[in-house]
């Protein structure tokens, strides 16, 4: 068994707000393959990674206890006693105990490198008031609502997994309404080819109009809030192809208002802000942030597909670098990873900032970063012109680590796994040739 790939997604959400610890739990949504309820990360993961984020609160707390007794008392800040702190394993049923007896021998090891790996567990005890445990939902369960217990009442924050999967296979449901809906398995995987070309942040944004349009006139209202935002980065010399889609029978609504005019852009549209690592002169943020507010920054590296404008003079001082995505090209970031390294080294050695970019900001500057932060800098976040990556190299705990690093400041950064892995082959291969 090795450590779950979950594992580290979560513990980049940890280093940012902890929504569950903030809202007092969550809901997560995911699916498996016909034939089988709940996916192998809903009964293993994420109840390991629950339990071991139970065991670094409890060993945080026990700390505090040992330095000063009067901080075992319960309060606003360090949330429960640590004795009472709920340290067991939690799994589903169908888990067997045998599997279950090989995960309770690894979880000490894993509870290390969680400590180690640089994630703020202090935060995350001072936020969260009580143990964090799964409960499992699926088609099949069946809820008294007049026999669940009065949340305050909860002696543990619940995360809550939600399988949408059907053990029969059928995925053609139709419920008591006129409506229908189809579940494919896998979709969300693909979102380009049912999205219409909405993006995450466009949908969140106008969630709740989506939803209370219904489903008769839904499609229509994705096609203009598409459009709307087509207009909105056209506007600013951003890329915005055209969407087309074909519109189904019940799409009889009129075409989109040609006037510019009655276009209107919510304060909510704009993109996240730049996000400064700590005193490397290194930043974070989207493309489009670095088209509009780079003109205090002295240098620019794009690793979106398209070029941007930017307000700078010297050629030395901008890079573009048309990196997609592992899912297009496996090699892209790889092959890219020499060129963004030694622009980088060449600007921070004259103490330049470095402003690195992408489309969203979260995935590809994210692991250009870390590669740079890596080859650059030394453990304690200081320029050192790769000396420090030449005598140690690099490993996966220690990548891991810098990416925490970086995560802590980057609060939406979500590299993908296949980047990553281009990464430390990119910083394996650089050892090799030192």
């Amino acid at each position: 068994m090795v450590i779950p790939i979950i594992g580290l997604s979560i513990l980049l959400v940890l280093t940012s707000t902890s929504p569950f610890s903030l809202k007092g739990g969550c809901i997560i949504v995911d699916s498996t393959r016909r034939g089988k309820r709940f996916p192998d990360s809903m009964s293993k993961t994420i109840p390991i990674w629950t339990c071991v984020l139970n065991r670094s609160i409890f060993n945080f707390l026990n700390k505090l206890s040992n330095a000063d007794a009067s901080l075992v008392k319960q309060d606003s800040n360090t949330g429960c006693n640590s004795h009472d702190w709920d340290c067991s394993l939690h799994l589903p049923l169908w888990v067997s105990e045998t599997e279950k007896a090989a995960i309770e021998d690894r979880l000490e090891g894993w509870t290390k490198d969680l400590e180690t790996s640089g994630a703020d567990i202090v935060i995350l005890a001072s936020c969260l008031k009580k143990p964090l445990r799964p409960l499992w939902i699926s088609q099949k369960t069946v809820i008294w609502i007049n026999e669940v217990p009065d949340y305050d009442s909860w002696d543990f924050t619940p995360i809550i997994l939600v399988s949408a999967s059907s053990t029969s296979g059928v995925t053609q449901h139709r419920t008591t309404s006129e409506f229908s809906w189809n579940y494919v398995p896998g979709a969300g995987d693909d979102e380009e080819s049912w999205a219409r070309g909405l993006s995450p942040n466009l949908f969140w944004n106008h969630a709740y109009d989506l939803i209370s349009t219904g489903p008769d006139v839904c499609n229509q209202k994705v096609a203009d809030i598409v459009e709307k935002d087509r207009v909105y980065r056209a506007r600013r010399g951003q890329d915005a192809p055209q969407i087309t889609v074909k519109p189904s029978i019940s799409e009889r609504s009129p075409c989109l208002d040609p006037d510019l005019s009655n276009i209107t852009i919510s304060p909510s549209d704009e993109e996240c802000g730049i996000f400064w690592l700590g005193s490397t002169n290194l930043a974070l943020g989207s493309s489009q942030i670095a088209a509009e507010r780079s003109s205090n920054i002295d240098c620019v590296l794009n690793c979106d597909q398209w070029p941007i404008s930017v307000h700078h003079q010297e050629a030395e001082a901008y890079l573009h670098l048309p990196i997609v995505s592992s899912k297009m090209d496996r090699f892209s970031l790889f092959n890219n990873l020499p060129s963004a390294v030694n622009f980088a080294k060449s600007n921070l050695t004259k103490g330049r900032t470095l402003l690195i970019c992408c489309h969203d900001g979260e995935d590809i500057s994210v692991c250009v970063c870390l590669a740079i932060l890596i080859s650059l800098f030394n453990d304690e976040g200081s320029f050192d012109d790769g000396k420090s990556f030449s005598e140690t190299g690099i490993t996966k705990c220690e990548m891991r680590r810098r990416l925490v690093y970086v995560c802590k400041f980057a609060i939406k950064a979500r590299p993908s796994s296949g980047n990553l892995k281009q990464v430390f082959s990119f910083l394996n291969s650089e050892v090799a040739e030192v």
